[in-house]
């Protein structure tokens, strides 16, 4: 039986007797989606901007692609560091706080680029600050809300594909009044406006490890020298390598498609800057519905189907759209891929964050 104390709702009194537990308010939730929303907007912005940077600095196809591997090499070499401090420092709040700004404050930066190292520079900031959000948001909300996880994890998925599918529309539509440098500049003040409301209202939690209550608890503070003697055991175990490799060819196909097929659309079949970023939001829009469909059929099919079904439609997908060319049936096909590339991801994610991301860390 639920029971409300000063107006606040609180869970079922627990079996053994004890006190009910109080519902926390929903605001970190939000908040904290709203965030992630945004870490994926900057991307997103990005991608549609890629044509327009290429045209102005004379850039080659060779060169707009290096960008976009800087970029991930950036967020690679900083996942492990910055892995280490979201499992080091307790208050979450200032972390994801600062990875947000870190995110959007180099594309401010851009706007004052007028040469390529000067863009990679940028863009490698980008990658650092992009690594420390999943790894700091993800294990925040199962702490804060252990009775309420998978929604709120669905809700911090859904803000990611909220981000991805409106950018395209809103940049696009701006694109066509704007220079890209100055929406470059507009777009940096949401992400500083989040990152102050992240600061204050979220700055002040803190969830370090749980202290050792007695001699069956497992949950004790992690030494730097713990944290090492660690790693090893990650890379024996084989589900966990293999898991990363899916996800290694998963987004090479994501981030190849997302680098590249602005340009197409701009360069080769002429569209406009609006018309690019409607091609776009196809594709994400279509992600976006991918992941509760996936969600629920991982329930019923298991997520290992899930994920081979949808890797194998992928591939078959990139071959029609190679047979379908400059024709109106290409948007089509880049619609249904974004369908099965976005449930990949869906199903991957489930599988991780069950069996080895709070396993891992919360000992669950």
């Amino acid at each position: 039986m639920s029971v409300s104390i000063e107006g606040q709702a609180i869970l079922p009194r627990p079996r053994d007797g004890g006190d009910p537990i109080p519902r926390r308010p929903f605001r970190e939730a939000w908040l904290i989606t709203m965030g992630h929303g945004l870490t994926h907007w900057y991307p997103s912005t990005f991608y549609l901007l890629l044509p327009i940077i290429g045209l102005e600095l004379g850039l080659s196809y060779s060169q707009i692609g290096l960008i976009m591997t800087c970029q991930y090499v950036a967020g690679a070499i900083a996942n492990v560091p910055g892995g280490i401090i979201t499992d080091t420092v307790g208050r979450k709040g200032v972390l994801m706080a600062l990875s947000l700004f870190w995110v959007g404050f180099p594309y401010l930066l851009m706007s004052f680029s007028h040469t390529y190292p000067m863009l990679l520079a940028c863009v490698a900031l980008v990658g650092f600050g992009n690594s420390l959000w999943h790894p700091t948001a993800i294990p925040t909300l199962a702490r804060l809300f252990p009775e309420r996880k998978g929604l709120v994890l669905s809700l911090h998925g859904m803000g990611g594909n909220v981000g991805d599918a409106i950018a395209p529309l809103v940049v696009g539509s701006l694109l066509a009044v704007l220079t890209w440098r100055e929406v470059v500049v507009l777009n940096v003040i949401p992400g500083l406006v989040m990152s102050l409301m992240l600061l204050v209202f979220l700055g002040t939690v803190s969830l370090g490890a749980k202290k050792k209550a007695s001699v069956v608890d497992d949950h004790q503070k992690q030494s730097i020298g713990d944290y090492f003697r660690g790693v090893p055991q990650l890379f024996r175990n084989r589900a966990l390598v293999v898991l990363t490799a899916s996800s290694a060819f998963r987004a090479m196909t994501q981030n190849a498609l997302l680098t590249f097929l602005p340009l197409y659309l701009a360069r080769e079949m002429g569209y406009s800057t609006f018309w690019v970023g409607a091609g776009m939001f196809a594709l994400q829009a279509a992600g976006f519905a991918a992941t509760p469909i996936a969600g629920h059929l991982s329930d019923r099919m298991g997520r290992r189907s899930i994920m081979v079904t949808s890797m194998a439609m992928t591939a078959v997908v990139l071959v029609f759209m190679g047979f379908a060319g400059k024709s109106h049936a290409f948007i089509a096909f880049v619609a249904v891929l974004g369908f099965f590339l976005y449930a990949i991801s869906c199903a991957w994610f489930e599988i991780f964050e069950c069996n080895f991301l709070f396993k891992f860390q919360f000992g669950m």
